[in-house]
């Protein structure tokens, strides 16, 4: 029953004490926050208005990213396989459901000027030329060029949207990542925005994504332990006992924030400025030449995206 704790999606994993002490961490790690967190973004944004070819070459970078990563093969063995699985069954269902019809398009020329002139004998009858409408038909399953266009859309979009930001998440501890935030966001507090509460509010949320895991986790070890049997309830039974579920999920979960607020105040807690946070290591050398690299192959993609993302 432990298998959310195995699937790793949205936690910082620390590198292992023999790793670090060898210098073999990953590359992915030591890369200063704030490029990660516009790597993120460019995979976030792009796809926005972008042809099929760019969207699938993100899907192939994003893996080719996560295997030279330096990662080790117990976090991503089984969160991508299935990230994969269920971009995939996302795209076919969007491909093979009725996309509806477009809308004719006016006529520019009268219908009685188009005529097919027959051609030599022997020869295969006229035809109108272009690109078919139906790309699939194998009886009531009818793919389009728009439902396969879904399709394509929503199972990349699905794919770099939670994978690029598992990877972030992965690769990068809390308070780096709000470092880099405030970091971003320091211009406006010259206009009277409380950055630092939004640093630290943003810490504590990211302190309690593992602790919805763990709710998750025990409700479901609960069900497991009652053998509730879904077909006896019927449809009705289990939907309401999907509902109940959700409303003690999120009872559990509010009681933990609320516990936790309560014993930060009991302890004068007090938020923490960005410069108190844990920034990331000074650049050496080697490190310098790790965030050069990947500012330049970040204004690559900016480049490509501009040129080629249309097609």
């Amino acid at each position: 029953m432990d298998f959310l704790r195995q699937i790793p999606i949205g936690q910082f994993a620390a590198p292992d004490p023999a790793e670090a002490a060898t210098g073999g961490s990953s590359w992915l790690r030591r890369l200063d926050p704030r490029l990660k967190l516009a790597w993120s973004l460019i995979f976030l944004v792009t796809p926005i208005l972008a042809g099929p070819l760019w969207r699938l070459s993100l899907v192939g970078l994003l893996l080719l990213i996560t295997a030279a990563s330096g990662l080790s093969w117990r976090l991503w063995r089984r969160s991508v396989p299935l990230l994969l699985a269920l971009a995939l069954l996302v795209g076919a269902l969007a491909a093979l459901l009725p996309a509806g019809t477009a809308a004719p398009a006016a006529l520019q020329r009268p219908p009685v000027e188009l005529r097919l002139q027959p051609g030599p004998p022997g020869s295969p009858p006229p035809e109108r030329s272009g690109t078919p409408w139906v790309l699939l038909r194998a009886g009531p399953l009818v793919v389009t060029r728009r439902s396969a266009e879904l399709g394509l859309n929503g199972a990349t979009l699905l794919f770099t949207l939670v994978h690029s930001a598992n990877l972030l998440l992965l690769s990068t501890s809390p308070e780096q990542l709000v470092w880099a935030i405030s970091w971003l966001l320091a211009p406006l507090a010259r206009l009277g925005l409380p950055v630092e509460r939004l640093g630290f509010t943003l810490l504590l949320s990211l302190r309690f994504l593992p602790l919805v895991q763990e709710e998750l986790q025990n409700l479901l070890r609960s069900i497991a332990t009652r053998a509730v049997n879904f077909k006896r309830l019927g449809w009705k039974g289990g939907l309401a006992l999907v509902l109940a579920l959700g409303e003690r999920l999120l009872a559990n979960v509010l009681l933990r924030a609320e516990q936790g607020a309560e014993a930060l105040l009991a302890r004068g807690g007090v938020w923490l400025p960005p410069d108190q946070l844990l920034r990331p290591a000074v650049a050496g050398r080697g490190l310098g030449l790790l965030n050069a690299t990947a500012a330049g192959l970040l204004l690559l993609m900016l480049l490509l995206r501009w040129k080629v993302g249309d097609l």
